[in-house]
């Protein structure tokens, strides 16, 4: 499931702090409210996690991994390594 952040549109609340992060399946309904002190919310655009610095798979790794390698012999031509 992924997680949401919301902020209060006006003042703050002493049990959120005006800003909070839940786990909504995508399928729920959009929160209009806080579930704490039931102020209105807005969703927040907020960044994603992504793997850092992949590295490139080199032959010899793809080979181990058990995939066909081929190099390029003429146009349209290849043949296996």
């Amino acid at each position: 499931m992924p997680l949401y952040e919301y902020e209060l549109c006006d003042g703050d609340c002493a049990a959120c702090g005006g800003h909070f992060t839940l786990r909504r399946p995508i399928t729920a309904p959009d929160l209009t409210a806080c579930p704490a002190c039931k102020k209105p919310v807005r969703k927040l655009i907020s960044g994603f996690s992504t793997p850092h610095h992949l590295k490139p798979l080199s032959t010899t790794d793809a080979k181990k991994a058990g995939f066909s390698v081929f190099k390029r012999v003429n146009k349209g031509e290849y043949e296996r390594q």
